[in-house]
């Protein structure tokens, strides 16, 4: 069964995300494919040394009632994520303190502590022909994707397709921002980074979502949902319903949509999000990719698209709250950034858009800002 749940889950007590994760894993599919001996990789979103009420990463709780879950039918869990920076013992074991992940411990599971990586072939991608993945999830007999819904600078939300991204050790990020700096080309990354892990099972935790200037430094906002499906497509389908965010303004799921991963319309899972949806989410500013340009365009269109893009494009401005202490500048893939005058200064010639300065910036300073004709249209 492929079709999204959808399941009330009003806070992180143990009980209520006991009832919520067994009825949307039940309404997904269930877990009969579990068998003992097993061992699972649960890749959680960790991509911030936030605490757990920051609304930045999956909730520890939700992560350790799932463990249990697992652990109940024999299987072994490992759990991790690899964000960006050194995927190492030292910054891996900084996150599992801070976001509260040795809860999944005591639950049963085990918090990955193999760091190694391997280049490894994707047959069929459409971007990527092969890519560095991160050994601890190569070596599981199946993987389930628990991802945390928030807004996104670049693919304008996070659920589970973007936090696939995390199968690539940090610090290999920045040049596969560097190689896929067209929205379209990274989100048809992002698919084929989904095609060649193919998870068994994908959830979001919903209940604290991330609005405004995620995914690392927005604003908490209760939603109070678990969700589940075993397609990521579908499940961040129902995502962007939740929210109010229209499709086309998320690159990978039109990206999906081209490849036939992913139908045209669903009217059904609009009307299972309705009475839920936010009227009032507040986006992180992306809006590049409203329209989905296509390798496939040809003439005035591929003129058309290109134009669009340039006069609709967000791009990450520095707030005055900048406090220019240079990790920006060391993180960005395409040295862009110098700290002049104790403030960060972006060249736009030379800016990317990957908005890895935006989602890394430890004072929450380096803001998307959406471009003029954007704010006068309501792209």
């Amino acid at each position: 069964m492929d079709f999204p749940a959808l399941a009330p889950c009003e806070d992180y007590d143990p009980a209520s995300l006991r009832r919520a994760l067994e009825t949307v894993i039940r309404d997904a599919g269930g877990l009969d494919w579990v068998k003992p001996g097993m061992r699972i990789g649960v890749k959680l979103n960790l991509c911030a040394a936030k605490k757990p009420e920051a609304a930045a990463t999956t909730h520890p709780a939700a992560a350790a009632e799932l463990t249990k879950l697992l652990v109940e039918r024999g299987a072994e869990v490992v759990l991790g994520d690899s964000p960006g920076g050194p995927f190492a013992a030292p910054l891996m074991h900084r996150l599992y303190e801070a976001t509260g992940l040795r809860l999944c411990e005591e639950a049963g599971g085990k918090l990955n502590e193999d760091f190694g990586y391997t280049e490894v072939e994707c047959p069929g991608g459409k971007s990527l022909r092969s890519f560095a993945c991160v050994d601890w999830l190569r070596s599981c007999d199946a993987v389930v994707n628990f991802c945390k819904l928030k807004s996104h600078g670049m693919m304008g939300m996070t659920a589970a397709v973007k936090n696939l991204y995390g199968v690539i050790p940090g610090t290999h990020k920045s040049e596969y921002h560097y190689r896929y700096e067209d929205p379209m080309r990274f989100a048809d990354m992002l698919v084929d980074l989904n095609e060649c892990v193919k998870p068994r099972l994908c959830l979001c935790d919903a209940v604290e979502i991330m609005e405004g200037n995620g995914p690392t430094m927005g604003t908490p906002r209760h939603l109070g949902l678990m969700l589940a499906c075993r397609d990521p497509y579908r499940l961040d389908r129902l995502c962007a319903a939740l929210l109010g965010v229209k499709e086309r303004e998320i690159p990978y799921l039109e990206a999906a949509k081209r490849r036939g991963l992913l139908a045209e319309e669903e009217p059904e899972i609009l009307e299972m999000a309705a009475p839920f949806a936010l009227a009032d989410f507040q986006r992180s500013g992306a809006t590049a990719s409203w329209f989905a340009r296509s390798e496939d365009d040809k003439g005035l269109r591929k003129i058309a698209k290109r134009g669009m893009y340039v006069l609709f494009r967000s791009h990450p401005t520095p707030g005055p709250d900048c406090v220019g202490c240079g990790k920006c500048a060391r993180d960005c893939p395409a040295s862009a950034i110098v700290i002049r005058g104790g403030r960060a200064r972006i060249r736009r010639s030379a800016c990317i858009r990957c908005f890895c300065c935006q989602e890394f910036c430890p004072a929450g300073a380096m803001k998307v800002r959406r471009s003029l004709a954007a704010r006068l249209t309501g792209r």
